[in-house]
């Protein structure tokens, strides 16, 4: 993880730690490493999410790069998969996708795409990092007729819906879902696509008024959407994050159906397809420990990486696989994206339902979830810094491992996002897990905050 880069691009506070001022900065560093404007004007587009912050620093951005003679087209409201999309099909040099996420509104970002609709692997975003950390290789500002000019695309949100409904092979009539937007950027497409395709849409958290992203909606808080499944009688349910490029479902019942279990129930549909490639899926090390018995029971193989997207993409693109993700409920199928789209994996689980006559609940039990619990301790800048150095930490970790033996494991680690320790334990008894859990946290929060 770089200093400015985290595991999904640059976040923070808004004004804050992510200025106006930072933003302008990274403008030009973008332009000088990814494009070669020493023969023509490079290329970039810009999407943003529902934040109030996000149009301020767009135009930061923009103002970056067309400093340095760079052209910007900006895409208003779209989600972060649609820019790692149109990227490559508008045949641009780079985009900028200004979200973050899962996060408050206070909180914003910047992740940057390559011309393929690839993120930036770390080397380059070190590159990026030196220029404006370290002050070297500054760009050169242009002047005149060589400034960049902006420019806005008005079609962004049909091409993309057009691109999702040409993944599917059937139609979701007959089918009631509730589609939770976090008042996110989902809020411009998703109705459209899913009613498109015959589906009743029940929307919820589709008003974005620029703070109330991800506040007690979507997927990070999926209460009311279960609720409101079971109370209506619908089919399913499905929550997206602020930009949309993630997703968790809701069966019939109202219960919760986590990317452990969607990636569990397309790699299995796929493979009866013969469309998993190598008969494999790539996860992470937060992964239930069930997948990996449904793998075995399946036969179909896994390999897990480090917490992050982008390190699913790696592993999946390096050895040609089909289909990865995260618990979270970040899924990429590399078949259609570069990137995780929450819409795109919604249409992949109605479509394994309408393709078997299933409901999504029959389909979610190819897999048992272990008992598993989560603790998220805030930390300081310092403290997050200290953290793999500390010995009576790394005591408390060792000590909860032994007590588990094989019958449960212990993952500790720093957030690539915001300012956490998670501590995660999985195991066969709860009440078990959540005691050895509390010890751990609490020796972190005597340790570093």
């Amino acid at each position: 993880m770089g200093r400015l880069f985290g595991t999904d691009g640059v976040r923070g506070v808004a004004n804050t730690e992510l200025s106006c001022e930072l933003a302008v900065k990274i403008g030009r560093a973008t332009a000088a490493v990814l494009t070669d404007n020493e023969h023509r004007k490079p290329k970039v587009l810009i999407g943003q999410d529902t934040r109030a912050s996000s149009s301020m620093l767009e135009s930061a951005i923009s103002a970056g790069l067309c400093s340095v003679g760079a052209d910007v087209m900006t895409l208003g409201v779209v989600p972060t998969p649609a820019v790692a999309y149109l990227v490559k099909k508008y045949g641009y040099d780079a985009a900028v996708m200004i979200s973050a996420s899962h996060n408050p509104c206070e909180y914003n970002g910047i992740k940057i795409f390559r011309a393929d609709g690839y993120k930036l692997p770390d080397r380059i975003e070190d590159e990026i990092e030196r220029i404006i950390l370290d002050e070297i290789e500054k760009p050169e500002l242009k002047i005149g007729g060589e400034v960049g000019t902006v420019s806005v695309c008005e079609n962004t949100v049909n091409d993309y819906i057009e691109h999702l409904r040409n993944s599917v092979e059937v139609d979701f009539s007959g089918m009631s879902i509730a589609l939770d937007c976090a008042n996110g950027a989902a809020s411009v497409s998703a109705e459209k696509l899913f009613s498109s395709l015959g589906a009743d849409c029940h929307m919820l958290s589709d008003s974005p008024d620029g703070v109330n992203i991800n506040d007690n909606c979507g997927s990070t808080h999926t209460e009311n959407l279960s609720r409101y499944v079971k109370e209506n009688g619908l089919t399913a349910g499905f929550a997206f994050d602020g930009d949309a490029d993630r997703m968790l479902a809701v069966d019939e019942n109202g219960e919760v159906v986590d990317g452990d279990r969607i990636i569990a129930i397309c790699a299995k549909h796929m493979k009866q397809e013969g469309k998993l490639n190598k008969d494999t899926a790539v996860v992470t090390v937060m992964t239930n420990m069930g997948f990996y018995k449904f793998c075995d029971e399946n036969g179909i193989s896994y390999e897990a990486t480090k917490v992050g997207d982008r390190y699913v993409l790696e592993a999946m693109v390096d050895k040609g696989y089909s289909i990865g993700g995260e618990q979270s409920g970040h899924v990429i199928f590399l078949d259609y994206a570069t990137t995780g789209d929450g819409q795109l994996t919604a249409l992949q689980v109605l479509q394994i339902m309408k393709k078997t006559d299933k409901s999504l609940s029959q389909l979610a039990s190819c897999m048992t979830v272990y008992p598993q619990t989560m603790i998220n301790i805030r930390v300081s800048d310092m403290g997050k810094a200290r953290f793999s150095d500390d010995e009576e930490i790394r005591i408390a970790i060792r000590q909860a491992e032994e007590q588990l033996g094989e019958s449960g494991r212990v993952l500790v680690r720093v957030s690539g996002t915001e300012p956490l320790v998670r501590v995660m334990l999985e195991g066969q008894d709860q009440t078990r897990i959540e005691i050895l859990a509390e010890e751990i946290a609490e020796v972190i929060r005597k340790r570093l905050i």
